[in-house]
């Protein structure tokens, strides 16, 4: 079943000129399209249609030098500032691994792809953007002061797709998943819980028992799985920037992971916004969304692998976050102390 444009893309772009203060998906929430519909409006204006292929877009992308790379869902915004490089292509799931821009791309839902130069009252603003097949945003990428315009327009023109309609179909949202337990699989959950050597196991074991991340959690109790407070996420990142920390942050949506690893520096809290406003990392956490809140231990062949994971009201993973291990130093063993450290719910029950 698919969702037709309710608006013509006319009525759209007429929307857009009285409402220039609304980000883009703001505005496309309130007029009842998504985000992906309203800049298929402007294609053949400042939006051009590109190849959807990751094969045809990645390898292209290094060309352009400094960039921001952006990915969220609907709780949660990362950005990092890099270069796209060492690229591996792959059918269900491709990476990007830089120091800086790592990723995590499931080709899948990467359905439309946009090219953007809009004007605005700072200059031209160049962007790439990656929707889904609800139209939702997958990622984005925005180009920076010294990135190379040379290079973007070849890519553009490279990439442009044959079809250029300002009209976009969309399918229905899929809502998140909602926790998936199976008491009954308790015992068996937590005796192949302890056999992990390698956390990327972890999914195929919930899925074998019928139940899912959160479900998962909520069952298996301590020592693997403690609920934390809510509030404790403030807390903790003011622990990790105090105590020099490095972890890995993991923001991502259907088609897209971004990670952050490194430290973490500013820390502002702007209304309902929890906000990491580093020079080259941005993380924008909506807090009033938070409504679980897990501290996990995984067994690896490294050791364990401790993680925070926070979830949304529906269920929904809004984000991750673990010590970092790198070349030289482990920061693991602080960040499992940290964790140790932070607050319990205060009761038994999760919502």
């Amino acid at each position: 079943m698919t969702e037709q444009v309710l608006l013509a893309p006319d009525q759209i772009r007429a929307a857009y000129a009285d409402n220039t203060g609304k980000r883009d998906r703001d505005l496309a929430e309130s007029l009842g399209i998504t985000e992906g519909q309203l800049v298929a409006a402007f294609t053949g204006i400042d939006a051009t249609k590109l190849s959807n292929s990751l094969d045809d877009l990645f390898p292209m992308l290094n060309g352009l030098g400094e960039v921001m790379a952006l990915t969220r869902n609907p709780s949660c915004v990362i950005e990092k500032v890099g270069r796209y490089d060492n690229y591996h292509s792959g059918a269900q799931a491709s990476m990007v691994l830089t120091e800086e821009i790592d990723l995590r791309m499931f080709p899948g839902h990467w359905v439309h792809t946009f090219a953007i130069e809009r004007e605005t009252e700072n200059g031209t603003k160049r962007s790439l953007q990656i929707f889904d097949a609800a139209g939702d945003a997958v990622h984005k990428i925005f180009l920076r002061g010294g990135s190379d315009l040379t290079h973007w327009n070849k890519l553009v023109r490279t990439l442009a797709d044959k079809d250029q309609s300002q009209e976009l179909t969309v399918e229905p949202r899929k809502p998140a998943e909602a926790a998936k337990a199976n008491p009954d699989k308790a015992d068996a959950l937590r005796t192949e819980w302890a056999k992990m050597t390698d956390t990327h196991q972890f999914l195929r074991l919930t899925s074998k028992l019928k139940m899912n991340r959160l479900g998962a959690y909520r069952v298996a109790g301590e020592p693997l799985a403690r609920a934390l407070e809510p509030s404790v996420i403030s807390q903790m990142f003011e622990q990790v920037r105090d105590q020099s920390l490095e972890v890995m942050v993991f923001v991502g949506n259907r088609g897209c992971i971004e990670i952050h690893g490194g430290p973490v520096q500013m820390l502002k809290q702007m209304g309902p916004w929890f906000n990491i406003l580093d020079p080259r990392f941005n993380l924008h956490l909506r807090s009033d969304h938070i409504s679980e809140v897990w501290a996990v231990t995984k067994p690896t062949q490294r050791g364990p692998a401790v993680s925070v994971e926070a979830f949304d009201a529906e269920g929904g993973l809004i984000f991750q976050i673990f010590g970092r291990r790198s070349g030289e130093t482990d920061h693991r063993a602080a960040w499992n102390t940290l964790v140790n450290g932070l607050q319990t719910l205060r009761t038994t029950e999760v919502a």
